[in-house]
């Protein structure tokens, strides 16, 4: 069994060539690769009734340009390794929009995840990257492509964006996808904040709905034994709306927020693989880790949190990879970044606690 050291649990490496022409809207990707003419377009759209979100998501995609216009996944992960230890592994997960209805990317997902192995077979990336396989359970042959990632390219898990489209208890995932990964031993990571992509056609309401926490309380109860990652702790606004406080007198706000949802679930004693990853979350760093601090107090919670950090989607953010993972060790202490990096990233990839101790030296430096 491998033991693993330091792991970031959650970052991208897929290119504006993985994505679809039409997303968000029609000619996204040629207005992507003009920054200028992205600024332009995304403000005007903002100041347009009804266009706001379309302004808003265009204007995000425009601040990651700089890394999508990589050339290859293999460039996208040479640009990030320097911010990080030797050692240090990842949790890739691809990605695949086309399938919320968009059109078909000039890579498809199949070649994604080939090109994604064979970045794996390299002898100077041996044992850094873990990939997991992407399923939407709406795009034909989902389940066989998944297999061929397990069976045939050795990937580590599951990866899920219900906001394409589908409800994490989709009959595809129930009958097939969740059982093989039960057999197999693997675990899950499913998108889990309000923002990021939406299926074609979704009001944003709609898919935030198809992903929120609770959606995976069937998933959770039909099969007690899959490890479950929610990633982003709620997503960046929730944990905003947290800070600012909720009314501990009404139930139903504590029940509406994504932190505090996430937060009842893990600790509740009723779902003892469930997880949640801080990508993301932690870049707005001077409000969100101090509250994480206080959060990670509570012993069942401490043992379910997972560090990642949702790169290259965080480019957009003023600090970088190495001082947030550097910042975090700091504010939280070597023990705390120590579980949630290494023993319960451990625990969540294979079942198993870490073999061995980390040597504080191995992380973050």
């Amino acid at each position: 069994m491998t033991s693993y050291k330091f792991t970031n649990c959650h970052i991208h490496l897929f290119t504006l060539d993985h994505l679809p022409p039409d997303f968000p809207i029609p000619y996204a990707l040629e207005l992507a690769r003009r920054p200028w003419f992205v600024k332009l377009v995304s403000m005007l759209l903002k100041c347009i009734p009804g266009q706001e979100e379309k302004g808003d998501m265009l204007e995000r995609l425009g601040r990651t340009i700089e890394v999508g216009t990589s050339r290859s996944q293999e460039d996208v992960f040479r640009t990030l390794l320097p911010q990080y230890s030797e050692g240090t592994r990842f949790v890739v997960l691809p990605m695949d929009v086309a399938a919320g209805g968009y059109s078909e990317p000039k890579v498809s997902l199949k070649d994604q995840h080939t090109d994604l192995y064979n970045l794996t077979q390299k002898p100077i990336f041996k044992d850094l990257l873990l990939p997991f396989g992407k399923v939407h359970p709406d795009r034909p042959g989902a389940f066989d492509e998944f297999r061929r990632c397990i069976e045939d390219l050795g990937f580590h898990g599951l990866k899920l964006y219900p906001k394409l489209g589908y409800a994490p208890d989709h009959p595809l995932l129930m009958e097939k996808v969740y059982p093989y990964c039960i057999e197999h031993n693997l675990p899950v990571m499913t998108h889990c904040s309000r923002g990021g992509a939406f299926g074609k056609g979704l009001h944003r309401q709609e898919g935030q709905e198809l992903g929120a926490p609770r959606r995976y309380i069937p998933v959770l109860e039909a099969f007690p034994k899959l490890r479950v990652c929610l990633a982003h702790f709620g997503g960046d606004s929730e944990w905003d709306a947290y800070i600012k406080g909720i009314d501990p007198l009404n139930p139903k706000k504590r029940a509406e927020n994504w932190v505090t949802s996430i937060y009842d679930m893990i600790t509740s004693d009723k779902y003892d693989n469930l997880y949640t990853d801080i990508s993301y979350a932690v870049f707005s760093f001077a409000d969100n880790v101090p509250a994480l601090g206080v959060l990670l107090e509570n012993e069942k919670l401490y043992k379910k949190v997972l560090f990642g950090s949702d790169y290259y989607m965080t480019k957009q953010e003023d600090l970088s990879e190495r001082q947030v993972s550097m910042r975090l060790r700091h504010t939280l202490g070597v023990d705390v970044f120590r579980q949630i990096s290494t023993t319960n990233t451990q625990r969540w990839l294979t079942g198993e606690e870490p073999s061995g101790e980390l040597d504080a030296s191995d992380a973050g430096n």
